[in-house]
């Protein structure tokens, strides 16, 4: 099991960034190649599934998740349970007074392909990072136009 966390500092309230986060058909505009649809239930609530789709030009690959927890507006928990993702991972929203708010993205992955993943990661671990870094500094602005009604 690897884990992977990542913070950035938001200037939107809470419960905006919450619903920033939560708008997963939108996720693509902030998440670098990914495309995010609700494929089970309504997205809000336990038990829905999640679709993401990593790749450039038809090439990468999908991470299905059930949303095992739902804790608005502060923390959502998600089970990958895809073929090639597996583990867990966590958004969680922790407000910094009225126009002010940190989301911490973590993960708990299992590497994929068994041993050689497992040799893998510490190479894979920094653009993965760094990769997860760029799109949370995105999902800054995006969820401070989101407060402000500009997207």
């Amino acid at each position: 099991m690897t884990d992977v966390a990542c913070s950035v500092e938001i200037g939107a309230p809470a419960g905006t960034t919450w619903l920033a986060l939560t708008d997963w058909s939108r996720q693509g505009e902030w998440m670098l190649g990914t495309e995010v649809h609700v494929i089970e239930g309504n997205g809000r609530s336990v038990g829905s599934r999640l679709s993401a789709f990593t790749g450039v030009a038809g090439i990468g690959f999908t991470d299905t998740m059930e949303i095992i927890g739902w804790e608005p507006p502060i923390r959502c928990t998600v089970r990958h349970v895809g073929k090639l993702i597996r583990g867990t991972g966590a958004f969680h929203v922790q407000g910094k007074g009225p126009q002010r708010s940190t989301l911490v993205w973590s993960e708990q992955l299992i590497p994929p392909f068994g041993l050689l993943g497992r040799l893998g990661w510490p190479v894979a671990k920094p653009a993965f990072t760094l990769g997860l870094r760029h799109s949370l500094q995105k999902f800054a602005r995006f969820a401070e136009a989101y407060s402000m009604g500009e997207t």
